[in-house]
């Protein structure tokens, strides 16, 4: 999905709609791009956009300085939502080219120049192949104690389903006492699954898992 001008109502719905199902704007962590967002919204976010709200007050809580990244809106944001510190070296990057000129009146030339611009930017950005950014992630799923069925609590977990979702291999880690825990890996689209979403509904076989902890996130 494409989200518009953060100055705008429909704007902040777009990124209301976005956060529903992620807890940062760009991966698995609080970044720069997060940052870049935050200021383009330029308010507090009202009780009528939930998500952009939790989102808004988690980032506020963070030193701005310590965040790693780039301070850049991904590339799903509007341009008109907010100016990066990017805009410096548009000059340099041919994907950043000023398309629009700044005069109120285009002669017929002007106009037709501008609209071959356009075309051609278009044309360039098509043949771009989209990149994927992947993670992979170990999950560690703690049991209840020595009486949990650890194939059915496996079985649970890989019931789960989501669009950039793909499970891996798995085993048992003795964690003393005859209680093991079960050790997961799996394949997740950055920008389709939230790993906090994910840890969520793992936790909601509660008559089988006690708590889910990460034991290891690298990107891909």
């Amino acid at each position: 999905m494409a989200v518009g001008d953060l100055k705008t109502d429909k704007g902040v719905e777009d990124l209301n709609t976005y956060l529903a199902d992620r807890s940062y704007v760009d991966g698995w962590q609080p970044t720069q791009a997060d940052v870049a967002v935050l200021e383009a919204l330029g308010k507090i976010p009202t009780s009528s956009n939930p998500h952009v709200l939790r989102w808004y007050n988690h980032i506020k809580s963070y030193d701005f300085k310590s965040l790693p990244g780039e301070k850049k809106t991904p590339s799903i944001f509007s341009t008109a939502s907010a100016p990066t510190s990017s805009t410096a070296k548009a000059s340099e990057d041919d994907d950043d080219l000023d398309l629009f000129g700044s005069d109120e009146e285009e002669d017929a030339e002007a106009a037709k120049i501008r609209e071959e611009r356009l075309k051609a930017y278009a044309e360039k950005k098509s043949k771009k192949p989209a990149v994927i950014a992947k993670s992979s992630i170990v999950l560690d799923v703690k049991s209840w104690g020595d009486e949990t069925d650890m194939k059915e609590m496996e079985n649970a977990v890989r019931s789960i389903e989501m669009d950039g979702l793909v499970w891996g291999a798995s085993k048992l880690v003795p964690v003393g006492y005859g209680i093991n825990k079960l050790q997961i890996m799996c394949v997740i689209e950055d920008e389709k699954v939230s790993v906090d979403l994910l840890i969520e509904q793992i936790q909601e076989f509660e008559d089988l898992v006690q708590s889910v902890d990460i034991a290891s996130f690298n990107k891909i």
